[in-house]
């Protein structure tokens, strides 16, 4: 007569997505959407105006001042996901002296990512004010236009990612004890702060080397 073995029931783990994260990426989508109507705004501008007079236009810009400012941003992305790594591993702050730079906490790195974004800024306005001097303005022409609004648009989001890390920082520096939801905020953050780095690198292609 043969016995049956019994055999635990086995319970499986679901691993279900962040609801935080996942709405980041969904609204991400949707500001892509938002920038992909700028690109076909600026070529269409660009297949209506004259090559000459867009030319013109064009060579008002000053591309290696705008390259270092780009190289600025671009990073700053990299000082962001090391913040964020530090955040992933619960490391709030620094362990150690502030010169040792491979013991920083997330504090640290996103404090660094805020300087340079709010570099790249200041330098945005340079640029502008340089442009203007040489008589190119909004309301100059069509390549006026479509350049303002396009960088000027980007400009505004670096902007909301600076109110961003200033509300990651004031959440971390008035929690009690640093945890998942703060780690959380600290990665959607840093979603939306490389998301602006990529545009970025896409308009600067398309308006400053692509001219």
């Amino acid at each position: 007569m043969s016995t049956a073995t019994a055999t635990p029931h086995t319970h499986v783990t679901v691993n279900r997505p962040n609801p935080v994260q996942v709405g980041t990426i969904v609204w991400l989508s949707s500001e892509l959407m938002f920038f992909a109507g700028l690109f076909a705004m600026y070529f269409t501008a660009r297949s209506v105006m004259p090559a000459s007079d867009w030319s013109a236009q064009a060579d008002k810009l000053n591309v290696w001042f705008s390259a270092g400012n780009t190289t600025i941003l671009v990073l700053s992305s990299f000082t962001c996901q090391l913040g964020t790594y530090a955040a992933e591993r619960f490391r709030p702050r620094r362990t150690g002296k502030l010169w040792q730079v491979g013991q920083w906490g997330m504090v640290e790195w996103i404090a660094v990512t805020y300087v340079m974004g709010a570099i790249f800024i200041a330098g945005q306005v340079t640029e502008y004010s340089d442009l203007v001097e040489q008589g190119l303005t909004i309301h100059s022409n069509a390549y006026g236009s479509v350049f303002y609004l396009a960088t000027g648009f980007h400009g505004l989001h670096v902007l909301g990612g600076l109110i961003a890390f200033l509300f990651l920082l004031g959440r971390t520096f008035s929690a009690k004890r640093f945890g998942h939801h703060e780690a959380t905020s600290a990665i959607v953050t840093s979603y939306y702060w490389h998301f602006v780095d990529v545009v970025w690198v896409a308009l600067f292609s398309v308006i400053y080397l692509l001219r």
